[in-house]
């Protein structure tokens, strides 16, 4: 089915690009759905049945959200581990001939006629010890 190794990296790299694709897409197409619901507002008189009728949508919203917002994660590093595959397969060498080159002479160089440079720094320059003068 597959003459190398390459083509077999190459086809498992392709797939995990597109399962984490596929993942990345469907987690799109669900936040695209929570958003677009009906949100209802609830107004009553007392405080204490609004706050019970408002926390329970509100931790359902935050496990989707939170249920999206992992989906997304996997999604994109399984998509990121496609292209990481795909980028690094090994090269497929070609049976193109390379022309040998008949061996050159090494020739000696040259030396230039500009004078060579040494640079010293101060610190490294020794510094005449000078002696105290008698009076």
């Amino acid at each position: 089915m597959f003459k190398n190794l390459r083509d077999k990296i190459a086809l498992s790299g392709f797939t995990v690009l597109a399962i984490g694709i596929a993942l990345l897409v469907f987690t799109f197409i669900s936040a695209y759905g929570f958003l677009t619901a009906s949100l209802e507002i609830i107004a009553t008189e007392n405080l204490v049945q609004t706050f019970g009728e408002a926390l329970a949508p509100l931790i359902a919203t935050c496990i989707r959200i939170m249920y999206l917002g992992v989906m997304g994660w996997i999604g994109s590093l399984i998509t990121i581990r496609g292209v990481t595959i795909i980028a690094n397969a090994p090269k497929v060498e070609t049976a193109v001939p390379k022309k040998v080159e008949p061996a050159k002479e090494e020739k000696p160089e040259a030396k230039s006629a500009e004078p060579e440079f040494v640079v010293m720094p101060l610190e490294e320059i020794e510094q005449p010890q000078s002696q105290p003068q008698p009076s």
